[in-house]
């Protein structure tokens, strides 16, 4: 077996996770593929009991036949059957939702509306409410009544159009997204994103993505989170629906062609060591840069800080060629507060890491540092 290789395809990598809903479960496949987790839920679920809205909502749907039932989320959909049970609703609504055509946003919430002994009539392949919408307005809406399953925020252009067509729509706000209880972990993502700490910055949901802007718009760093984004840190959805915010802020969002967690982490898997993962000669030994890892020859894996890292990298990009301590300086601190000190220091660091490799690292008298070149 070949040591070189890393313990995981992801050791060295630094992964933001926004998620709330089923943060664990991303955490874990991320971990488990060896990379370097920071949690920081940009939202949380609201919790539904007692939620005066939904109950009115679910009375409403209750008071006439429905002609059409719109499910886009599978958890809002099990969430909302389980209200409607606690409240003695589940029944009555189960047999009105029977009764009407339904439509589904893809497959968990077809998944979630036939284990409820129901049957969808359309299901758009690409999972989109917009799909939904097309089909519902080829349709005669006059009159036809309409329950709409929202999923965390108002689904409000949506509700418009059918109005717009007669229709009388019902919205059942199942779930709200709210801030999250702690926001400090938030901000500091906002601000590792822009020191470029992190390798990857995954999202799960478009209001997920909507509270991290904010948030960086909240600290004064909004243009430059997204600079961050579209040159340096890799930022991932779940799906095409979830990244259109960052998308229309000119940011290219890397999703799976299949929106589901473990589809997205083997899209990080795939994509993050090809982004930034490079192999080089660096006097007798091969150096393999991954993330914030260093693979010396046959050695294990030593991970760096990420200061550390982004000077190894530098100097990694030409052995042999001498960066003078402003260039390191200009290249390595994008936040340009510090002083050339603090590249010596750096400098002197990366040495006491690299232990018995640190003579790779030559400082030229005068003119700066170099990586050692190949022999």
């Amino acid at each position: 077996m070949n040591s070189n290789r890393p313990a995981g395809p992801l050791v060295g990598f630094t992964i933001g996770v926004t998620a709330a809903r089923r943060r664990e479960e991303l955490v874990a496949l991320l971990r488990r593929r060896g990379a370097t987790v920071v949690e920081a839920p940009a939202l949380r679920i609201l919790p539904l009991e007692d939620d005066a809205a939904l109950r009115r909502a679910t009375a409403r749907c209750l008071t006439g036949p429905l002609d059409y039932v719109v499910a886009t989320t599978g958890v809002g959909w099990r969430g909302w059957l389980s209200a409607a049970d606690g409240w003695g609703y589940g029944a009555r609504l189960a047999e009105v939702c029977r009764d009407a055509v339904v439509l589904t946003r893809g497959p968990k919430a077809t998944g979630a509306v036939r284990a409820g002994g129901l049957s969808e009539t359309f299901s758009p392949a690409t999972e989109t409410t917009d799909a939904l919408l097309t089909w519902l307005l080829a349709r005669d809406l006059p009159g036809r009544r309409i329950a709409v399953q929202e999923h965390g925020v108002p689904l409000d252009a949506f509700s418009a159009a059918l109005r717009e067509r007669g229709a009388e729509v019902i919205t059942v706000p199942v779930y709200r997204w709210g801030p999250p209880a702690d926001p400090a972990p938030l901000r500091r993502l906002v601000e590792q994103t822009v020191r470029r700490e992190l390798h990857a910055l995954t999202f799960t949901s478009a209001p997920a993505i909507d509270a991290f802007l904010a948030a960086a718009a909240g600290l004064g760093l909004g243009d430059e989170v997204l600079t961050a984004l579209r040159r340096d840190v890799l930022p991932v959805g779940v799906g095409p629906v979830c990244a259109r915010r960052l998308e229309e802020a000119g940011v290219t969002v890397l999703c799976p062609e299949r929106g589901r967690l473990g589809a997205m982490v083997r899209t990080v898997e795939a994509a993050l060591p090809a982004h930034s993962r490079r192999e080089v000669r660096a006097g007798p030994s091969t150096l393999v840069l991954q993330g914030n890892a260093v693979l010396i020859d046959d050695g294990p894996p030593v991970r760096l800080p990420p200061l550390l890292a982004a000077v190894l990298r530098a100097l990694a990009e030409q052995p042999g060629r001498v960066l003078s301590r402003a260039e390191l300086l200009r290249r390595v601190w994008v936040t340009g507060q510090a002083g050339e000190h603090a590249v010596e220091a750096a400098v002197a660091r990366l040495r006491g890491v690299l232990d018995g490799h640190a003579r790779l690292v030559r400082t030229v008298p005068k003119r700066g540092y170099s990586l050692a070149a190949a022999v």
